[in-house]
């Protein structure tokens, strides 16, 4: 059920920012809440007004493949947010969470990588990281396990803020979306809404990014950072999702000129 929550918050996420076309309905200017009414998404999709109803109260039903793509075009999601809207579709049934364990042999190729590097799970906390990690961004072996986590980090630690500077509020935001991504997939697990909860409270940005409910796909580029021995940086970065455990993600950095 937990899942079907998720499917049907997305749902109302999109359908809300949407705006009526002309001619669509009559009444358009006096509604009092905003985006598309759930009859004319419904009406876009081909499927009974009671059927959407259903799927965005989050009940249990199983969408076809087909009904989650028409949905997808009717709420016109970008490449990005109907591979969300597909994988919600076919989650369920997964165990609680639990952290990962790192192999040795990857943890040794990582501690010898001469660039900051580390590596995540996937509710983003931060396993293990080499000694150029450290120099860069500190030691996140300082910060209690509870808060060893990579998205806690980026919004509640100050060492964060004057690291990005100027550039925080955007690449924070950025990480919500792709922490949000995985998130809705493990809607109603405890460890997950432990970590929100404790965002909603260090991070007072965190609920109106979370509110958007902005979904995300990593992609590589470059960062500019403010060392506060080394002055300002830029850096390439990327990740990668290790074979021996695709839920293991290694976080790399090169430094730029």
């Amino acid at each position: 059920m937990d899942g079907d929550r998720a499917f049907g918050d997305f749902l109302r996420s999109r359908r809300t920012r949407l705006a009526p076309e002309g001619g669509e309905d009559a009444t358009t200017r006096w509604r009092r809440t905003p985006g598309l009414k759930r009859e004319e998404v419904a009406r876009r999709a081909g499927i009974s007004a009671e059927w959407y109803v259903k799927l965005e109260q989050g009940r249990a039903v199983c969408p076809s493949s087909a009904t989650v793509d028409a949905l997808g075009h009717a709420l016109r999601l970008n490449d990005v947010e109907l591979a969300h809207l597909r994988s919600l579709a076919a989650a369920g049934g997964r165990r609680p969470f639990r952290r990962e364990n790192v192999p040795d042999a990857l943890r040794h190729i990582v501690a010898a990588l001469p660039e900051p590097a580390y590596l995540t799970g996937q509710r983003w906390d931060i396993l293990f990281w080499n000694e150029a990690a450290t120099a860069l961004f500190g030691d996140f072996g300082r910060l209690p396990e509870a808060d060893r986590n990579i998205l806690w980090w980026m919004l509640a630690d100050p060492a964060a803020r004057a690291l990005f500077g100027a550039d925080w509020a955007k690449e924070a935001r950025r990480m919500v979306s792709l922490f949000r991504a995985v998130a809705d997939l493990w809607a109603g697990d405890r460890a997950f809404d432990d970590l929100v909860g404790r965002l909603r409270r260090d991070c007072p940005p965190f609920e109106g990014w979370w509110r958007e409910h902005g979904v995300g796909a990593p992609v590589s580029g470059t960062k500019r950072l403010h060392h506060p021995g080394l002055g300002e940086m830029r850096f390439a970065y990327a990740s990668f999702q290790a074979n021996d455990d695709p839920a293991l993600k290694l976080a790399l950095y090169t430094r730029l000129g």
